[in-house]
């Protein structure tokens, strides 16, 4: 079954999803607080006579598009959260709420899911099968996919499709590849456990400091000694607090950062590694050193023959898709993965910044794109699992 997607006006669809857009991007709410978020977006999807799901969340929006004949069902997800970011794009639809902002793009995000929504809408009749929305909160904190999954709305689904906008990817690319594409993000605080003294008899001391020091050098060779080069992963320390006066040698120091990995066997022996570096390390120089992980999101690892499918539509649009860097930025996506196939794509938005930062903005031209793309490839998906009995790919 072909989509009418490519026939519809992007001009007119276009115009409709920037206003959505600068709505959401107006009235940003952080993660858990996405009260007044979920409340416009149910208000849109009621007004397009979308079905809302009741699920229980406090926030977020799930709602479902389907003529009720048995047939796949196939997830889109869009993560509708924003950063406690204080906006300096100079935009006449920046944030009215000092210190919060969209500044990852889940405006953008959300304002492509509502697009592909309509656009399905008006092929509900004629889909064998069934697409469930999934407009997620708290993406920034790794919560909120594992809250709609402990809802229970993934039940059933057999496939679920999501996408991330891409500043560094012009408009009309979409990056698509099977297996990694973003990496899992652990946290990491190391107290490290001497014993103080004045600085004047460092003798009658254990520094921890100086403790410290030497596991942040010897860190960087988890990842040099211990990963294959045909292998990636980043151990970044990103804070070190100890002391508090200038002529005391204190008692402790911590220190605090990210380990990234694309693989879940990568991912355990870098963290086995780490902890026995900087235990090793510290009892070396008389200290102790105690490590708390804060978990993160697992890898993002795409389903192979989802992939393929995503890279017909994007042609089948008129739209270039080419094989993507890997990030080593982490995605709650791919939680959805650990319990059903998944395809996670970039979205070109020729933005001039990065994810996370004041100025963050993306060309809108890209909001239809992405709404064709997340359409168009529910439909070849339910098409797929239609004629292969849900078989997972």
């Amino acid at each position: 079954m072909t989509s009418k997607a490519a026939e519809l006006s992007a001009e007119a669809l276009g115009e409709q999803l920037t206003g959505i857009r600068r709505h959401l991007h107006r009235h940003p709410e952080l993660s858990n607080e996405e009260y007044e978020t979920t409340q416009y977006i149910a208000s849109q999807l009621t007004q397009a006579g979308i079905k809302i799901l009741d699920y229980g969340l406090a926030t977020g929006v799930i709602a479902e598009i389907g003529s009720g004949k048995p047939g796949p069902v196939i997830a889109l997800r869009a993560d509708i959260d924003a950063l406690p970011v204080q906006e300096e794009t100079g935009a006449e639809y920046a944030s009215l709420f000092p210190g919060k902002m969209h500044a990852c793009g889940h405006d953008f995000h959300t304002a492509a899911l509502l697009g592909a929504a309509y656009l399905l809408k008006q092929q509900e009749e004629r889909m064998p099968g069934t697409v469930r929305l999934l407009l997620q909160p708290a993406e920034e904190k790794a919560q909120g996919a594992q809250r709609v999954i402990a809802s229970g709305a993934l039940q059933e689904v057999r496939a679920v499709i999501g996408l991330h906008n891409k500043p560094d990817l012009p408009v009309g690319t979409i990056g698509i590849t099977g297996g990694p594409l973003m990496a899992a993000a652990d946290g990491f605080a190391v107290e490290v456990k001497g014993s103080g003294s004045h600085a004047a008899v460092p003798e009658a001391a254990i520094d921890p400091i100086v403790a410290a020091a030497h596991i942040v050098t010897a860190l960087q060779s988890v990842v040099s000694r211990n990963v294959s080069p045909l292998h990636s992963a980043v151990v970044s320390v990103t804070q070190i607090h100890s002391g508090n006066s200038w002529n005391v040698i204190p008692e402790k120091a911590v220190l605090e950062g990210t380990v990234r990995t694309f693989d879940e066997a990568v991912r355990t022996k870098v963290l086995e590694r780490f902890e026995q570096v900087a235990s090793g390390v510290a009892a070396a120089l008389g200290a102790t050193a105690k490590v708390r992980w804060i978990e993160g999101p697992p890898p993002v690892i795409n389903d192979e023959g989802l992939a393929a499918l995503g890279v017909e539509a994007a042609e089948a649009l008129g739209y270039q898709a080419v094989k993507p860097v890997p990030s080593p930025a982490g995605e709650d996506f791919a939680y959805y993965q650990r319990e059903v196939p998944g395809l996670f794509v970039f979205v070109g938005t020729s933005g001039s910044r990065e994810w996370h930062h004041p100025a963050f903005n993306l060309d809108e031209q890209a909001l239809p794109v992405a709404a064709r793309f997340l359409a168009e490839t529910a439909v070849r998906s339910i098409a797929y699992y239609a004629v292969n009995g849900g078989a997972e790919s």
